[in-house]
């Protein structure tokens, strides 16, 4: 009967014919037969089955071993021994160089017919034996999951004892070896299913035998930290931990992170290779292992090992936010790694390209899944906002992509950040501050932040920029007896010449530390500016003279040059008088007190006070100096743009009172030329913002700083509760009160009062609102009687000959930005430029804006954007509209420069004398020799970096391919069907590159 069966499996019949003529062979061979002709039977049904070169034979030698086995019991299980098995196991079955595939199978589709017979031990002792030499000999994921589906099938066969432990820890290698050779979707989809039977067989195990989950995540853990390996272990060992019960979790964790004998390469080794499991489809809690892996790494302190790895990871979790299938947990591992990440903006700045593209992306999904990942995304992107604030010109392609989406409260934003620190204490990641490979592009240095200093780093870098006050600071000479002073000139020289990206300021906050301060408390950056400049005052004034390397102008008077002699540095900076009067409404008795200030400090008017329109120019009563009564004329009130509000007081010239005023294009049509030579005007009073030729962004009753001067300026009237004691009646009566500035200082100061005391949370509240910022300003400065016919012979930009004012034009060059609510906490950072004289020297000082074909407008200096130890190149444009933008960013502090006029023509020609003379300051001796010792010490720490960091990082995992998700994402846009991404996977490009 053999013959005839293998004659017709041989034949040319059609398998129509054959199917028939094998039908009744089957058939026949349920009958009673010898032994011989069953044996025969056997063994070319064996060889159809192993060695058929068509599916066709295969199936036909199956049917008639379950033919035989099933009817001839006796005869298969002498011909079913453990002497062929073995044979078939060790020697495999068919001619050398073509040994057959199907030899587990086979024993597979034999043991259901063996498995009450006398023999089924021996056969099962020697499989034991068998399947763990088989596995320890590595083979491919196909014969691997035939085993598996094996021992699935019939658990009797599994290795017990120690050689189940080897068996598992066996099996796991294999996986770790595992890799998909082909890109076709059939064929991962085979290779997945591979896996999951192989890691399957371990779940079965350890269900049965927990003793051995320890010794083979023991085995998982040795795989994945080796640095041995030319090749990463494969992702497939992500199927293995999902099996892992989560209560062994905790224990597991605390031994790894406490083992001393695992070295910071292995452990950072194993992290970065977990980290792209994320790419796993359809692996459960993995994230759940790596998160709590890293927050034990973090529980001791081992935060080298952790920005290292999220560093080099987070871009790849982050991609893997384009596949649904990994979405999941690849957010979760994104989000643990982001939250934690709270001493360095670097990990979030690493995503910031790729955030518009991948929510693009999820909108252009439309799945729930999408729509969820969209909002925790969102959620986290505002608590990165909120914890390193101060990157607007970053940030703002980031916010407009995320701009529809909910915002987090900043409960909501603590919350997060709080439960997801490495650690509570911020000193220990001190060491650990942003990296930088080399100094800014704009050649600028940066400050480090030694914890909540960002109010002084901005200020100093403030300082610093205001170049007169800077060179005069380095022009100090040895021996001047001002400890604090000396200490500033260190730090300057250092921001000038050091070659280090940032430069740490401890010497000098120690120095200039306000008592009542508290360390690591975040400070009112306006208090320390004000105890600084009160302090280097105080400093010189009280006899430590600083040397004089400004020579005096010989045309000066001996009385101005006395004036000027007896000032202090920040006295000839930042000093400015004003006139405070009170004139009493009874007597008409007016009393007068003249105060130096170094700043000013605007209080926002109420909203009664509320500018009209969108015009930076406030309506005659309430602009600055202004007279109290009404005209005894009041046809003047509809006659004439300047209402007079009160008679000129005794002594006093007859003056109109003096705009608060900012400089812009005199018409709109040369709005389109903003560099041709007369397109800025003096008296033209247009949108603050019009000064850099673009129309201003701030809503229609957004504030102006001109409104919170000529609110300052304004007339208070003192009754009730605040009445004057004027002592000429000699009782307390009604009266106004008027400032009037008598002296412009160099570089004008000004604080906008942004906190005020709220009674009902017993907290110092924000006003939040948006003010916007003139370029150029021009202020109302009192002109003495004695000095109006000096004025009128030198000035040409004044009120009149008879007035007793005269504008003092001033140019932004620095803005200090508060983001947050409070005082007390937030962030402070500094737009700054370089100002220096827009008119050459020879030609007149009038005030005036120059031309253009000599000079770039204003607006044209380049700004610059100073946040701690980042320095990056910005823009007016952006100082302009960070509160549109952000609406915690306020501007805080503003520092602007006084053109050469009047006032200081002794100062600014002295200033540019010495520029003339010296260029450059000339730093003494003992300066140079420590800027030049720092320099050289840090090309050695650089390479001495360097090296460690190569030893340190050569073992880092490397995936086994890196694709760019999201160029290839950007590429195939125009991708049809569900191939692409954002349609959930599925095309053979993208599911390869997402699951290996």
């Amino acid at each position: 009967m053999d013959k005839i069966l293998e004659a017709v499996v041989m034949s040319s019949y059609p398998n129509n014919v054959k199917q028939g003529l094998v039908r009744r062979v089957i058939e026949a061979a349920k009958q009673p037969m010898d032994s011989e002709q069953c044996w025969s039977m056997l063994e070319l049904s064996t060889k159809l089955y192993l060695t058929g070169d068509t599916k066709y034979k295969r199936e036909i030698g199956k049917e008639v071993l379950e033919v035989y086995g099933h009817y001839h019991p006796e005869e298969f299980e002498e011909f079913f021994n453990v002497r062929f098995l073995l044979s078939l196991l060790q020697e495999g079955y068919g001619p050398l160089g073509k040994r057959s595939h199907y030899v587990l199978d086979y024993i597979q589709l034999g043991l259901q017919f063996v498995l009450e017979s006398p023999s089924a031990n021996s056969i099962f002792s020697l499989l034991r034996i068998e399947v763990l030499r088989k596995v320890c000999e590595r083979p491919s994921p196909k014969q691997c999951a035939k085993i598996s589906k094996l021992l699935t099938q019939h658990p009797q066969c599994i290795p017990t004892g120690k050689h189940q432990v080897l068996f598992c820890q066996q099996l796991i290698r294999c996986i770790g070896q595992f890799q998909c050779v082909s890109e076709g979707e059939e064929d991962i989809m085979e290779f997945l299913e591979q896996v999951n039977k192989v890691s399957g067989l371990l779940q079965r195990i350890w269900r049965t035998q927990t003793s051995a989950i320890l010794p083979s995540l023991k085995e998982l853990f040795a795989i994945i930290s080796s640095t041995e390996e030319q090749e990463a272990p494969s992702n497939a060992l992500a199927s293995v931990v999902q099996f892992v019960p989560l209560e062994l979790m905790d224990g597991v964790i605390r031994n790894l992170t406490n083992d001393d004998s695992i070295t910071d390469v292995q452990m950072m080794t194993a992290i970065g290779r977990m980290i792209d499991w994320v790419s796993w489809p359809l692996g459960k809690n993995i994230d759940k292992w790596i998160i709590a892996l890293l927050k034990g790494l973090a529980a001791v302190k081992k935060f080298s090992i952790l920005i290292e790895v999220t560093l080099s990871k987070i871009e790849k979790v982050f991609s893997k936010l384009l596949y649904p299938i990994v979405r999941e947990g690849a957010l979760s591992v994104l989000q643990y790694m982001l939250l934690s990440f709270q001493h360095s903006h670097e990990a979030f700045h690493l995503l910031l390209p790729h955030i518009p593209r991948l929510v693009a992306s999820l909108k252009k999904e439309d799945s729930n899944s999408a729509a969820s990942s969209l909002e925790q995304l969102a959620e986290l992107i505002h608590c990165m906002f909120f914890r390193f604030s101060g990157f607007p010109d970053l940030y703002e392609p980031v916010l407009e992509a995320v701009k529809a989406l909910p915002i987090p409260n900043e409960d909501r934003i603590k919350h997060l950040l709080g439960q997801n620190a490495w650690t509570s204490q911020k000193n220990e990641l001190a060491c650990f501050y942003p990296r930088l490979a080399s100094k800014s592009e704009t050649g600028k240095i940066g400050l480090i932040n030694l914890g909540n200093t960002c109010y002084m780093n901005s200020i100093i870098q403030s300082l610093f920029m205001a170049s007169d006050f800077r060179h005069s600071v380095l022009n100090l000479t040895e021996g001047n007896s001002q400890p604090l002073m000396t200490k500033l000139q260190w730090l300057f020289a250092f921001l000038e010449h050091s070659q280090r990206p940032a430069i740490s300021p401890e010497s000098f906050l120690s120095a200039s530390w306000p008592p009542w301060f508290t360390p690591g408390a975040q400070q009112d950056c306006s208090e320390y500016l004000k105890y600084l400049l009160d302090r280097l005052h105080e400093e010189e004034k009280t006899g430590k003279r600083i040397y004089q390397k400004l020579k005096e102008s010989s045309l000066m008077s001996q009385a101005v040059e006395h004036h000027y002699l007896n000032k202090t540095l920040i006295e000839k900076m930042f000093g400015g008088k004003m006139m405070t009067k009170i004139r009493c409404l009874k007597c008409l008795n007016v009393s007068s007190r003249e105060e130096a200030f170094t700043d000013l400090s605007l209080a926002f008017p109420p909203p009664d006070r509320h500018v009209r329109g969108s015009t930076s120019v406030l309506p005659v009563e309430e602009i600055g100096p202004q007279f109290i009564e009404p005209p005894e004329n009041p046809s003047q009130l509809t006659g004439s743009p300047w209402v007079r509000r009160k008679p000129p007081m005794a002594g006093e010239p007859a003056a109109p009172p003096m705009l608060v005023e900012t400089l812009g294009f005199q018409e709109s049509g040369e709005q389109a030329n903003p560099l041709s030579s007369d397109a800025v005007g003096v008296d033209t009073a247009k949108d603050p913002l019009s000064a850099f030729g673009e129309p201003a962004c701030t809503p229609k009753d957004s504030r102006s700083v001109l409104d919170l001067i000529n609110y300052f300026l304004s007339p208070e009237r003192l009754t009730a509760e605040n009445k004057y004691h004027c002592e000429k009646c000699a009782s307390l009566q009604d009266a106004e009160k008027v400032a009037e500035l008598t002296e412009g200082p160099h570089y004008l100061i000004l604080t906008l009062l942004r906190f005020s005391f709220d009674p009902q949370t017993m907290k110092r509240k924000k006003i939040l609102d948006n003010v916007s910022i003139p370029v150029v300003l021009k202020l109302p400065v009192l002109v003495s009687p004695e000095e109006t016919e000096d004025v009128c012979q030198r000035e040409t930009d004044r009120a009149g000959p008879e007035s007793g004012f005269m504008s003092v034009v001033y140019d932004l060059c620095s803005v200090v930005v508060h983001s947050g609510i409070s005082s007390e906490s937030g962030h402070y950072y500094c737009y700054s430029r370089e100002c220096t004289d827009t008119v050459p020297h020879g030609q007149p000082r009038d005030g005036t804006p120059k031309p253009a074909s000599d000079k770039q407008l204003d607006f044209e200096i380049q700004w610059y954007l100073f946040n701690d130890t980042r320095v990056s190149f910005s823009s007016f444009e952006s100082v302009s509209n960070v509160t549109s933008f952000f609406p915690k960013d306020t501007a805080y502090v503003l520092f602007y420069r006084q053109r050469p006029g009047r006032q200081s023509c002794p100062l600014h020609e002295a200033l540019a004398e010495a520029g003339r003379l010296h260029g450059e300051p000339s730093l003494h001796k003992d300066l140079m020799e420590a800027i030049s010792k720092d320099n050289i010490l840090y090309l050695q720490e650089q390479e001495k970096e360097a090296r460690n960091r190569a030893a340190y990082i050569s073992a880092l995992p490397k995936s086994p391919l890196w694709w760019k998700d999201f160029d290839r994402d950007k590429d195939d846009d125009n991708s049809s069907g569900g191939c692409s991404p954002a349609a959930g996977g599925g095309g053979s490009g993208s599911f390869h590159g997402l699951v290996f």
